[in-house]
């Protein structure tokens, strides 16, 4: 709807319904709503989403396809090592999907039945691998067609994958204005929740010195994003590198290693909107100049 109406009108506004709490009050109708609305809109009281650039359409496309497949592929996987479970034969590591070592891991099964259900998973198995091999030829073709392809691939463990996602699922930095926007979208934003702020001391109101407690991370977020980072997050701690060096450093601070992966996943989402917004190259100083 969105891109139908775009070319005959001069603005289109996209709004989430949950934040228009003046349609809930009252009748409701076609007309009634239409007249909420439009008080709304006069009066600057709709809140408008960001709904994407035609540029990226595609690429946004290909990364929603690419995904879909990618946890088919895990979901058969989980149930192939969860019916050899299911009989009390280990399997771990890769061997039990290799079509090698299938027969053997086939004969282990005691029922005729089991061994057709795995056949068949194993068959599912065979047909989406070559479908996620092609989804990820046509993700990475189109993602080097943007100029911010190359300016992300200069950040250690940003590999051509989680590039072409972040494009697809970000499309502009511009649409965040400073980083905790972006830290809000990925769901990397600390909720706090404070209850008497304030106090009365000798007649006077004083605020309270506690430091507002903490209630985890936002719910409402990007779930790509958020596993993108927070994957990105884990691979960087634990390696040699700039990111390695940052997570050591936050816990020799006395940091929990919990919040540490937060802090450099929070780290290198703002080091994305910097380099994307401004076209700089990736500096491991910056690392060092403040913390996330």
């Amino acid at each position: 709807m969105y891109d139908l109406l775009k070319p005959y009108v001069a603005k289109v506004v996209v709004c989430d319904p949950r934040k228009n709490a003046l349609l809930k009050a009252g009748n409701k109708n076609d007309r009634i709503d239409a007249r909420k609305l439009a008080d709304l809109l006069r009066t600057g009281l709709l809140s408008p989403v960001y709904h994407g650039e035609s540029g990226v359409r595609l690429l946004k496309e290909l990364a929603r396809s690419y995904l879909a497949i990618t946890k088919d592929l895990t979901r058969v996987q989980n149930r192939i090592k969860g019916l050899y479970r299911s009989w009390a034969i280990p399997c771990a590591g890769q061997k039990v999907y290799s079509p090698r070592h299938r027969t053997a891991w086939l004969k282990q099964l005691p029922e005729s039945g089991v061994q057709r259900r795995a056949a068949r998973l194993y068959q599912q198995l065979d047909d989406l691998r070559p479908l996620r091999r092609e989804a990820r030829q046509e993700l990475l073709q189109e993602s080097r067609k943007h100029p911010a392809s190359a300016l992300l691939r200069q950040i250690p463990w940003l590999g051509p994958i989680r590039v072409a996602l972040l494009i697809a699922f970000v499309q502009t930095p511009h649409r965040f204005r400073t980083k905790r926007q972006l830290w809000a979208y990925s769901g990397l934003a600390l909720r706090t929740r404070v209850s008497g702020e304030y106090r009365s001391a000798d007649g006077q109101l004083q605020r309270v010195k506690r430091p507002p407690a903490l209630r985890g991370l936002n719910e409402n977020h990007n779930h790509e994003l958020k596993a993108l980072f927070k994957s990105t997050a884990t691979r960087a701690s634990t390696a040699a590198g700039p990111f390695g060096e940052f997570y050591a450093a936050l816990l020799a601070t006395g940091m929990r290693p919990t919040m540490a992966r937060l802090t450099v996943a929070r780290k290198i989402a703002a080091i994305v909107l910097t380099i994307w917004k401004k076209g700089e190259r990736f500096d491991p100083e910056q690392l060092k100049r403040q913390a996330a």
